[in-house]
Formats: C-alpha cells, sequence, structure tokens
C-alpha cells in the first residue's frame, strides 16, 4: 500500500491554493491517485482530498461504504474527481454529523448542514469529463472534500457547537439514530459522461 500521513487542522497545506491538473497521463498524477486511494482506505475514511496528505492538488477521491463511523444502506463504487466543479446545490438542505481525517484524526463530529442534493464535473483517472447528481452521503462526502480544495474545513460549517461530540459518543448515539440514518441514505446516483 502506498499510504501517506493524513495532516491534521493547522498544517498551512490545508488552506493553501491548490492547482488544476494540466496532464492527465503524469505519472505524479497515478501515484497521487494511488496514494489518496490508499491512505483513504487505510485511515477508514470514505473520502479524501489531495491536501489532506500535503498536496496541493485539485483532486480527491470518494468510496462511501460502511467503515467504523459510517453504517450506510446503499454505498458507492470507489471515484476519482479531478478538476471538480460544483455546478448544482439544491435549496433543500439536511443535517448530517460530519467527521474529517484532518480533524482530530477524524474521532470528532459535528451537526452540518449542506445542500441534500448536488451535480458535479470533474475529468475522472482516465482523462474522461463526467457530471454526477447525487445525494445522501455520497452528496455529502463531495461537499466536504470539494471544500477542502477551497481551503475550508467542516469545523468551519458546524452549524451548533455544543453539540460537537468524540467519535465514542457518536457512534453510540448519533451514528444509528432515525434521523442520521435517513439524512445518510443514497437514494439518486445519475452518472454521465461528457
Amino acid at each position: 500500500m502506498a499510504v501517506k500521513i493524513v495532516i491534521q487542522a493547522g498544517h498551512p497545506s490545508l488552506k493553501k491554493k491548490n492547482k488544476q491538473i494540466v496532464n492527465f497521463k503524469s505519472s505524479k498524477l497515478k501515484r497521487l491517485q494511488k496514494y489518496l486511494i490508499d491512505t483513504m482506505h487505510k485511515a477508514g475514511l470514505i473520502g479524501i482530498a489531495a491536501p489532506q496528505i500535503a498536496e496541493n492538488y485539485m483532486v480527491f477521491v470518494t468510496h462511501p461504504r460502511k467503515t467504523k463511523s459510517r453504517r450506510l444502506g446503499r454505498t458507492d463504487k470507489l471515484r476519482i474527481y479531478i478538476n471538480p466543479k460544483i455546478t448544482f446545490k439544491s435549496q433543500e438542505e439536511n443535517i448530517i454529523y460530519e467527521g474529517c481525517g484532518s480533524i482530530v484524526k477524524g474521532d470528532l463530529f459535528g451537526p452540518v448542514s449542506r445542500p441534500r442534493e448536488i451535480e458535479i464535473e470533474a475529468t475522472d483517472e482516465n482523462g474522461q469529463k463526467f457530471r454526477l447528481g447525487c445525494d445522501g452521503i455520497l452528496a455529502r462526502v463531495i461537499q466536504h472534500e470539494y471544500d477542502h480544495l477551497m481551503g475550508i474545513e467542516f469545523l468551519e460549517k458546524v452549524i451548533d457547537y455544543r453539540k460537537v461530540i468524540v467519535g465514542k459518543y457518536y457512534r453510540k448515539k448519533i451514528r444509528n439514530s432515525k434521523s442520521q440514518k435517513q439524512n445518510l441514505l443514497i437514494k439518486k446516483i445519475d452518472y454521465k459522461k461528457n
């Protein structure tokens, strides 16, 4: 496995401007993708952005699946997003407790309100442009990782700091709650190549 350290809040790479990818066939991009995938899986995360491993490029990966902190109904396959741009956000929002590998190594959670449904345009690992419309935890993790590319950490979006909790209590009280499970549920995955 090609695993890197997930840097923590306060590291300057989390706030730096990220570069667009121009050469989709470069060996550096291939290595970066492998680092992101392997690090995400090793750390038990469902998404990770390049700045989180101190690589300041416009790339992130997602893989919503069962982990220590997430019990999902419908999951999604591993996806790579290069030079992404969110093109649509629904007016309807929902609240999901989020955590982050760069905040206390993924063991701190807080309630964040975000659009329920989004659309994103990006390029995949083969240099193919695509558009993805989705909801549930997939929409949530995309927005979370996209924020990392903009230099934003989820704690900046927590709606009530009195409800921030450590992982032990999140897994005991929130993870299996009706509202959390309902808002995590993926009902829509609309993928199209451009």
